[in-house]
């Protein structure tokens, strides 16, 4: 049966055109329920007997949730206690335009057998599709729709039924008008609260109900805290004027009063918005997107070096004000910067957050605090009746809304992680904070792989070049089962050198669009944990078919040059080949042959001539302005039994290191140049902004302080300044200064080339730039692999990959889990090294001062690659002398002056007293000062004697 849909649609240039659609009606649309006879269905998925109790309905019963309770209460219908539910097509729809998130969590419900939740087609069934009636709003009509479906349902299983207590269809919505209309027509409805409340066997659920307005009222207090926000349309108009800003709210980590808008701009006019205080910060919550006006010029302030946590004690108005006072009695000297207010919420980016409950005092109390392990986010005040159990647990909330009469925003328990301290627990933490997906591959991902046993096809090698014959190798870490790279030196006839490198063919096993693919773009890269790894793509791929391994044959992507004795690249060229690498070293390895004037196998003759080529296009490199920066990176023995760490060092770099690193470069450049040769508009390249001028400052008075100059022209110039860099009798002056440096760059991204007009890398100084060299681990490689496929024609196109809009974005999710790959790296190293100094008692190291602040030195301890912050005033003692010259910078405390890289000794422990944010905590022993220096420990806890899991 056809109907045809008319929509009336506005044109670019402001005509107006009629577009009719076709809308296909059917009369064979399945109901999903085992009791029905009527529909041909092959299989069911709604059961009779497998019903919740409770005490509304004693029958046997389906629920039917409209759009509202799927959008705001999916965290109990993703309990595993909540069956049996029809989710119609309209509610569907507009779950999918609403909310993505909430659209992915419902998909993963309905696709979970054991939930039985099925997928009605309610919009092309001859019986319930409904037309909009004149006057009636969008919303109406769907809540009609929604009515109507359930009602055909009621009738539909009825006629099945011969008993008067049998099957019944439940609507649950939130909407009293909705409710009301329900009942006017027959229909069996409950609010969400009602139904949860009445399930006897499980009653913990309760804490799972996401606040309804209705709830909210009672919560709170009469007193107004926070101005009202605008309504949207005097948002979007105020925009338009000019007279607002809209940017992403960024709270800070280190002061509960105090924000940053970041507001968008064109080119490099981004501009930072500073707000602070309680009312100006207006119930914002770190991510969301809002609406700001800036303040009179009058008003402004700088940002405060205070650091003010919020303890969590429901404060008055006199406290707020003092402290907010604090913040602007010290921000006052400084430079001013631009300071709004945040009028409107534009778009709440909530997710649940991870933290533990601060059970209240009171006896009997259901409600109770929760704080949040992220800093920037508020503490939320949740209802709860296992605070007992849950007490010493990590746990997660969802925040429901934030009332204008609130201190804290009001929220709901959504799940327990396990308890703090316990490793496993902290890793899931770690992981769900930097939104890392780590769940199992599903099956439909997994569907997708090669069957094993797998070999390598004739009609593969119909495609490709033999390379099995060259002494090809593969240098990694120790321990390195994804070896996305190996690489091979031959001398050829002519006197010059053939050298390639060859990469895991990864996108020959990945195809375009299925599971798989959409999976790996989806992680974006993999991430490395302190002795874990969550993979990007399935194992059997990572660590076997695409993993480069020694001794079996393995297809791969080659980039081969001719190269001359001075390292000039004569020729280029790309391949699909299959090699069979000779042997998988690690650098300490590789190093030892290089080293060995006994070896002369083939295998060092070949890694011989890459190390003395490397070593020229280094020289080179640097010569065109490439920097050389340090960061200090920790490695971690781990105990094979208990996987606790128990040792840590610094990583060492060997030239083989650099070997490797060299001709990566290499090939990422040429693939780059060839990529964006054949696609100009659609090459995905990688590229890494010039900092801004006013973030060497550090840097150049950190260099000043000791009497070296350092120039920040061009990356050329800073590399000579920081070549020359040298302090007599501090031979770790320069290593200091890189780190520094380091901290001065801006982040490197990935972008689509049609979209932007810098290709610069400024690290790396070379005009054009990519990844192709760790398709394993990395989703970018794989989109630079097709594009460079079908530029060579070994591989066809499609439409995706041409589209620059959607390469665009997909760099967008690509930077995205990149930088939070890297924080969760991070976040991994800090509590490893928690865990390790928790068993070593207080230890004695020296260290050097990195940054000078107003009330404390950062201390870098670089035999542990550790900072940590040494305080100069404190709650419980008097505090010293203190005077900081921000020219300097200097810190003076009593007599003595800190500089910065003055070299300290400190104390260093694990400070455990907040089981949440443990943190290493660091007492200065010398330089003496009377009254702030701690006297060190008699003794030092003995590291124990444990065997070394390498």
């Amino acid at each position: 049966m056809l109907k045809s849909k008319t929509f009336v649609k506005k044109t670019r240039s402001g005509g107006v055109m009629k577009v009719v659609r076709e809308h296909y009606l059917r009369d064979d649309i399945w109901c999903g329920s085992e009791v029905c006879t009527e529909c041909k269905q092959e299989s069911t998925v709604l059961q009779k007997d497998a019903c919740m109790e409770s005490s509304l309905c004693s029958y046997p019963h389906y629920l039917v949730p409209d759009t509202n309770v799927v959008l705001h209460q999916i965290d109990i219908l993703e309990d595993p206690v909540i069956c049996n539910v029809i989710i119609l097509q309209t509610v569907l729809q507009e779950v999918r335009h609403r909310s993505a998130p909430v659209y992915k969590r419902l998909k993963d419900i309905i696709h979970e057998k054991e939930k039985r939740f099925y997928t009605f087609t309610n919009e092309h069934h001859r019986d319930t599709f409904i037309e909009r009636e004149p006057g009636e709003s969008a919303n109406d009509r769907n809540d009609r729709a929604i009515r109507v479906a359930v009602k055909w349902y009621s009738q539909h299983l009825k006629t099945f039924e011969s008993d008067t207590d049998g099957l019944k269809v439940v609507l649950l919505t939130n909407d009293q008008g909705n409710k009301q209309k329900a009942q006017d027509n027959g229909l069996l409805v409950y609010k969400c609260e009602e139904y949860v409340k009445s399930l006897i066997a499980n009653p913990e659920l309760v804490d799972r109900l996401a606040l309804s307005s209705d709830d909210k009222n009672e919560i709170t207090s009469s007193k107004v805290l926070f101005p009202e926000h605008l309504p949207l349309s005097r948002i979007q108009t105020g925009i338009k004027s000019g007279s607002f800003l809209q940017g992403t709210f960024r709270a800070s980590r280190d002061n509960y009063l105090e924000a940053t808008v970041f507001v968008q701009g064109e080119g490099e006019d981004s501009t930072e918005v500073l707000i602070q205080g309680l009312q100006n910060l207006n119930r914002a919550v770190h991510q969301d997107v809002v609406a700001v006006q800036l303040l009179s010029r009058s008003e402004w302030v700088a940002p405060s070096s205070v650091v003010l946590q919020d303890e969590g004690t429901a404060k008055d108005d006199e406290d707020a004000e003092e402290e907010e006072g604090k913040l602007r009695t010290a921000a006052a000297e400084a430079a001013r910067k631009p300071t709004g207010k945040v009028v409107g919420i534009i778009k709440r980016n909530w997710r649940p957050f991870c933290g533990m409950l601060n059970v209240s005092q009171i006896k009997e109390s259901t409600r109770h605090l929760f704080t949040p392990a992220d800093r920037r986010i508020p503490r939320i005040r949740i209802e709860t009746r296992q605070a007992s159990t849950l007490s010493g647990q990590r746990i997660m909330v969802a925040i429901d809304g934030w009332p204008k009469d609130s201190r804290y925003p009001n929220g709901h328990f959504v799940r327990s992680l396990g308890g703090a301290g316990e490793k496993d627990t902290e890793e899931e933490v770690l992981l769900l904070e930097h939104d890392v997906p780590h769940q199992a591959f599903s099956q439909a991902v997994l569907s997708f792989l090669p069957k094993m046993p797998w070999a390598i096809t004739p009609e593969d090698m119909m495609k490709r070049e033999d390379l099995r014959p060259l002494t090809v190798c593969s240098v990694d870490p120790p321990g390195c089962t994804d070896i996305d790279d190996a690489l091979h030196c031959r001398e050829l006839e002519n006197g010059n050198l053939e050298v390639g490198v060859h990469i895991a063919d990864v996108s020959h096993f990945i195809r375009p669009g299925n599971a798989l693919d959409k999976e790996a773009a989806s992680r974006g890269t993999t991430v490395y944990l302190c002795g874990k790894r969550i993979d990007m793509v399935p194992e059997l791929l990572s660590s076997n078919l695409c993993s480069l391994r020694s001794n079996v044959d393995r297809l791969a992507f080659s980039c081969i040059w001719e190269i001359n004795h001075k390292a000039e690249i004569l020729k280029t060229r790309f391949t699909k080949s299959v090699i069979n690498s000779k042997a998988s070293l690690t650098y300490a390895e590789a190093q030892m042959r290089i080293d060995d004037t006994n070896k002369n196998d083939n295998i060092t003759k070949s890694l011989r001539g890459l190390n003395k080529l490397a070593k020229i296009l280094k020289r080179q490199r640097i010569e065109k302005g490439a920097l050389t920066l340090s960061s200090l990176e920790v490695r971690f023995h781990m105990d094979s039994e208990t996987h606790d760490p128990i040792d840590l060092q610094t990583k060492e770099l060997m030239e083989t290191n650099s070997m490797v690193e060299e001709f990566m470069l290499l090939a990422n450049i040429s693939v780059a140049q060839k990529i964006y040769d054949e696609f100009s508009e659609c090459a995905l390249l990688r590229k890494h902004p010039a900092p801004p001028p006013s973030n060497y400052d550090i840097l150049i008075k950190a260099a000043k302080s000791k009497e070296v100059e350092i120039h920040t022209d061009s990356a050329k110039a800073l590399a000579d300044s920081l070549d020359a860099a040298k302090v007599d009798g501090f031979p770790y002056f320069n290593t200091l200064l890189r780190i520094l440096a380091t901290r001065c760059m801006m982040q490197a991204v990935y972008f689509c080339s049609g979209m932007d007009s810098d290709f610069h890398h400024y690290g790396l100084a070379s005009p054009i730039y990519t990844h192709f060299t760790s398709p394993i681990r990395r989703y970018a490689d794989i989109i630079v692999h097709r594009l460079l496929a079908v530029a060579i024609g070994a591989d066809t196109t499609y439409p995706d990959l041409m589209d620059k809009h959607k390469q665009s974005a997909l760099c967008n999710n690509l930077n995205y889990r990149h930088k939070m790959s890297q924080y969760a790296q991070r976040a991994s190293v800090a509590f490893h090294t928690q865990l390790f100094f928790k068993s070593r008692g207080i230890l004695n190291e020296e260290g050097f001062v990195l940054f000078v602040r107003k009330n404390a030195i950062i201390v870098l301890i670089p035999k542990f690659g550790l900072e940590g912050t040494v305080f100069f005033d404190s709650k419980d003692k008097v505090s010293p002398n203190i005077v900081f010259e921000e020219e300097g910078p200097t810190l003076s405390v009593e007599q003595h002056k800190f500089h910065i890289f003055d070299k300290v000794k400190v104390t260093i422990s694990l400070d455990d007293s907040n089981i949440q944010h443990q943190k290493i905590r660091m007492a200065l022993i010398e330089p003496v000062i009377p009254g702030v220096s701690v006297p060190a420990p008699d003794t030092e806890r003995p590291a124990k004697k444990q065997k070394l899991d390498h």
